[in-house]
């Protein structure tokens, strides 16, 4: 840190200390350190990881640092869930650089980019996730400076709501980080340690579906993205200018899945974007999302396929729950939920059943509600709710009436509390309000061979037997309104042979919201879209 020489008041010449701090600036990839071998954070005091006595050399952020006069406590944060202390004090043999390296040290602003050497020593540092050593400071290098005011303090966007709430009332009430100023900086954002593991147990979500699937022979396909027509038969597309005419982002991948089985794939998947233009900005829409989406042939029933889905959900449910404890433990606390609660084969029921459950047990479940709700508003709507009268009532909700987002709220905390269970299925929806290439029932046309998933009462997955004879297709069609004309070649597929086939479409980041307890899919998502928001 310093050449040897006389001090800076005139004093006798003080040897170059065997620690010390320097600044690298820009990194542009000059050189490399032969043999360099950084630690891993995570790592530090574990079995089979470097333990107190081993020299380690760590990077990442400098969350908080602490001086008192002698001495420095650095605490370093890496990959936003662990961290470890590195303390420096003031050695008496280099009292002019100790001075220094204090002053250095002391200076250095929170999210600087750092990076630690030095051996680790046991200690007992209960703020940090390697609580049985920390790191006694031989260098310290500075990689990259974070400005001096954040957007918003780590620490301040990593608290509880209920953390804040009880604060509100008291002579030091903590900040409240909205959610426009977590999004317009989400880069920050991210590193708060539970949003970090939301992103985490999301990338685990695909993994797990990817496995699942590819080991019961499913073959992962690529769709396009622009695409000449409305795939869902609706208005909510984006329409793009395509050299002179008009072409749509896709709002699903369902006709090309469809068609790949008639190329004899049999079984297929993707993961990949779905484009929504919806103008929605509730908790749990986006005009952009992650589609998980399968389809397969069957030989005698579409159940067979529900049989898939089920036992897709319940791996990738297994499979978090088994590898993530880690991730689940940092959402927690911050964002509090119930485990989620399921089972193989899930609760099914079929959607009239749904219907009577909500007529039979939804009035006095409001009643209930309204008797424990505290907000006038809530209370309110729950009021009009009750009073509601005609296709609006709960008690006159009739079997074929489309169930709206608070009917199946209200549904799941029913079957929640009937049923012990917060993730089921519901099948035979009515024919009114699936998409045209939805398969009828065999003996009731007002209901269909179609089917949704629901998690803690959203639904996360819609999925059904698809039509797959052309003329029952363009009936079909004709009988929603759909002009098939530009997709003529999504019904010319099926005309040399088509094999009974279904399918479903799950949403990524619904899933990982409600699997979480979250309160809004945007803290699913690592950069939402919504209505509103097109940056970052």
């Amino acid at each position: 840190m310093a050449e040897s020489g006389s001090g800076s008041d005139g004093g006798p010449e003080e040897a170059v200390a065997p620690w010390g701090f320097s600044d690298l600036g820009v990194v542009m990839s000059a050189e490399r350190r032969p043999d360099f071998a950084p630690a891993a954070v995570a790592q530090l005091g574990v079995p089979g990881g470097p333990g107190p006595g081993d020299e380690v050399v760590v990077r990442g952020r400098l969350a908080t640092v602490r001086g008192k006069g002698s001495s420095a406590f650095l605490v370093v944060r890496a990959g936003s869930l662990h961290t470890v202390q590195a303390v420096f004090f003031r050695d008496a043999s280099y009292p002019r650089q100790s001075k220094e390296m204090l002053s250095a040290l002391q200076s250095l602003t929170e999210e600087s980019v750092v990076e630690v050497e030095g051996r680790l020593q046991p200690a007992e540092v209960l703020s940090c996730s390697q609580d049985g050593v920390e790191i006694a400071i031989s260098k310290v290098r500075l990689v990259s400076a974070a400005a001096p005011k954040l957007p918003f303090e780590i620490e301040d966007a990593a608290r509880s709501e209920a953390e804040v709430d009880a604060s509100e009332h008291t002579d030091r009430p903590l900040p409240r980080i909205g959610q426009e100023l977590r999004l317009n900086n989400r880069w920050v954002d991210l590193r708060v340690p539970a949003n970090s593991a939301i992103l985490r147990v999301k990338a685990s979500v695909c993994a797990l579906f990817r496995e699942s699937l590819g080991a019961q022979g499913f073959l992962e396909i690529q769709t396009p993205k622009l695409v000449a027509g409305e795939s869902e038969g609706g208005a909510d597309v984006f329409r793009v200018e395509y050299f002179g005419r008009d072409a749509y982002l896709a709002q699903s991948p369902q006709l090309y899945k469809q068609m790949a089985l008639m190329a004899d794939l049999d079984r297929v998947f993707e993961v990949a974007p779905v484009f929504r233009s919806e103008n929605s900005l509730t908790h749990r829409h986006m005009t952009e999302f992650v589609g998980l989406d399968m389809e397969m042939t069957f030989f005698e029933h579409y159940h067979e396929v529900l049989d898939m889905l089920d036992r897709t959900f319940c791996a990738v449910f297994d499979g978090l729950n088994q590898s993530h404890q880690e991730e689940l433990a940092a959402v927690r606390a911050q964002h509090p939920f119930r485990d989620l609660r399921y089972r193989y084969p899930c609760l099914r029921l079929r959607y009239d059943e749904a219907m009577a459950l909500l007529r039979d047990k939804g009035p006095a479940k409001l009643a209930e509600k309204l008797d424990s709700e505290t907000d006038e508003r809530a209370r309110a709507r729950i009021r009009e709710r009750l009073d509601a009268r005609g296709p609006e009532s709960l008690a006159e909700h009739a079997d074929t009436e489309d169930m709206g987002t608070e009917d199946e709220k209200l549904l799941g905390e029913i079957v929640a509390e009937l049923h012990g269970q917060d993730y089921y299925i519901i099948d035979k929806f009515p024919a009114a309000v699936r998409p045209f290439y939805t398969m009828p029932d065999p003996t009731d046309p007002r209901w269909s061979n179609s089917y949704d998933i629901f998690i803690r009462g959203e639904e996360v997955t819609s999925g059904a037997q698809r039509v797959h004879d052309p003329q029952m297709l363009l009936d079909c069609a004709k009988e929603k309104g759909v002009d098939l004309s530009p997709i003529y070649s999504y019904v010319d597929s099926f005309k040399y042979g088509a094999m009974p086939h279904a399918g479903g479409g799950i949403g990524l980041e619904r899933v990982v919201m409600l699997f979480l307890g979250l309160p809004n899919i945007r803290k699913s998502s690592m950069f939402p879209r919504d209505p509103k928001r097109l940056n970052p």
